[in-house]
């Protein structure tokens, strides 16, 4: 499994979790799990990127 992939299931996993808190803050869930994984993939691309540059 290459880094960027590992990144980006890290950030995708997280970005679900964090979308069910939102999800429960504003009371929609499916707008938050949305919302989370967008950031959590973005998130995601940069953690892998980082991991990446720095081996």
């Amino acid at each position: 499994m290459n880094k960027m992939g590992l990144g980006v299931s890290i950030g995708f996993g997280a970005g679900a979790v964090l979308g069910v808190i939102i999800g429960f803050m504003i009371k929609d869930i499916a707008m938050g799990l949305s919302i989370g994984i967008g950031v959590g993939i973005a998130l995601g691309v940069v953690i892998g990127a980082i991991i990446e540059y720095k081996k």
